[in-house]
């Protein structure tokens, strides 16, 4: 009887997500070319931007990860996963015009476009700059993408009472099903509907936590528990002092600003779009799911005997909530794995049917309807790539793929596309703060045991250096030759 349930309202959400995708297609075929694909014919307007921002970014992660380590942390982790909150506005109040805007004035439709076009430089170089961003972004994201399809097999498995690879098979068929029909559209269009969900999701969360155990009694019980619970001698996952778990707010400002499939959205802006109009409604959207890891003190506090804290939220599910309230609160969790899910796979496919044909074929002319068609394809097959390198995928810890994917990606991003508004540098200073970026995130998150957000931001300060660097140094360059024909 509760599989039934299940199933029906995976259909009946499935069917409001599939008529979404289809009148995100005719809003898609208002734009000739790929920008209807790749940007929703920038129609996005404050509150459909802002959804669409915040169902991205708190992920499967703030509802099945974040519990966890609040469950073994305790209040360290509240803190850092609010401070997305403040990050998530601060990127759209002081770096999303200046992204829609350049970009509109160059026609460029995804990231790796927009660094090639943004600096000046030969158009060879150019084009391997393109090449390398397009090829770190499907390399890393689809590292990502295996992590949420797992993710998703997981959750929906027994909640459908099948098996994880069948749960995994029909999650991912069904993002590649709304996402390949309107693409960017249908993906803002979805993720708000989704986003809608998930802040329900919060509010029976909240509620269901509150009646039993008011704040403060919460509190008590905690700290009857263990004191540093509340009162932490260090940043738990994030660090090994108190201070360290600050780093979260830079962490989440780039993360916001810089990764594909989060900055796409400012470049899809519609033009008549206000930026804190948009703020406005990303604040309480984004202050209601920042509660979510309460969840993980509540069952520490309920269930302390938990060997994997990562049981947290499903403990809470099948233990805490009625049968009906579970059903609806899982839903509304693999609505925030799918809302993450689809945006990257919008964002890998964009950088194989747009930057990579750009690099490799250049004098290439295909029609609209090929170009859709090579859009949708792109969908179409790295979908089902990431779903089969998930088959054949060694054990792994999700929370470890989410940072080695994103961290390093934007670690690699960070100079060429915000160092670069204030510092202009030139394209082999964008080129070498990529490589930069990309190897040292690598290497510092394989190699030495920083904390979560650490390794990132080291190594974006590295990217960052060598940008400067060589901008300064081509400076010079060019001031010397200029002398010498003098």
């Amino acid at each position: 009887m509760q599989t039934s349930l299940n199933w029906g309202l995976l259909l009946v959400t499935v069917t409001i997500m599939v008529a979404l995708a289809l009148y995100s297609n005719k809003v898609m075929h208002s734009s000739k070319g790929e920008g209807g694909f790749l940007l929703a014919a920038n129609c996005l307007g404050p509150f459909i931007g802002a959804s669409t921002i915040v169902a991205t970014a708190f992920s499967g992660w703030g509802f099945m990860g974040s519990p966890g380590v609040a469950y073994k942390y305790g209040a360290i982790e509240l803190l850092g996963n609010f401070f997305f909150a403040p990050a998530m506005i601060l990127a759209v109040l002081f770096c999303a015009r200046f992204l829609h805007q350049k970009a509109q004035t160059m026609g460029t439709l995804t990231i790796a476009e927009y660094i090639a076009a943004s600096h000046d430089g030969p158009q060879s170089v150019k084009r391997v700059t393109q090449a390398f961003c397009a090829i770190i972004t499907i390399v890393l994201l689809l590292i990502f993408l295996v992590g949420q399809i797992k993710a998703l097999g997981l959750l929906a498995g027994p909640w459908l009472g099948i098996s994880h690879t069948s749960a995994s098979l029909i999650m991912v068929t069904i993002i590649i099903i709304y996402t390949s029909i309107g693409g960017l559209a249908a993906v803002a269009f979805t993720d708000t509907f989704m986003v809608l969900g998930m802040c329900l999701s919060a509010i029976i969360i909240m509620v269901t936590i509150f009646t039993d155990l008011p704040p403060s009694v919460l509190i008590e019980q905690l700290n009857a528990i263990d004191k540093n619970l509340l009162a932490p001698q260090d940043s738990g996952p994030y660090g090994s002092s108190r201070w360290h778990v600050l780093m979260v707010l830079p962490y989440a400002f780039i993360y916001s600003a810089t990764l594909p499939y989060m900055s796409i959205r400012f470049m899809a802006f519609a033009n008549t779009t206000k930026l804190h109009h948009v703020a406005a409604y990303m604040t309480p959207m984004a202050c209601l799911l920042s509660l979510v890891p309460i969840v993980g003190c509540y069952i520490r506090v309920k269930v302390p005997t938990l060997t994997t804290p990562d049981d947290a939220m499903p403990v809470f599910l099948t233990q805490f909530l009625s049968p009906s309230l579970s059903a609806i609160v899982t839903l509304f969790i693999l609505f925030a794995m799918k809302s993450t899910a689809n945006s990257v796979l919008h964002a890998i496919s964009g950088a194989v049917s747009h930057d990579l044909r750009q690099a490799l074929w250049p004098q290439s002319s295909l029609t609209a309807k090929q170009l859709l068609l090579l859009n949708r394809s792109a969908v179409l097959g790295l979908g089902t790539l990431g779903f089969i390198i998930m088959l054949f995928a060694p054990p792994f810890m999700l929370s470890m793929l989410a940072i080695l994917g994103s961290g390093t990606l934007m670690a690699a991003l960070v100079a060429p596309t915000l160092l670069a508004h204030w510092l202009p540098g030139n394209i082999y200073a964008a080129l070498s703060a990529l490589v930069i970026g990309f190897f040292s995130g690598c290497l510092l998150f394989v190699e030495f045991h920083f904390g979560w957000v650490e390794a990132p931001l080291y190594a974006s300060f590295l990217a960052c250096c060598s940008y400067a660097l060589v901008a300064k140094c081509c400076q010079y360059q060019f001031i010397a030759n200029h002398l010498r024909h003098l």
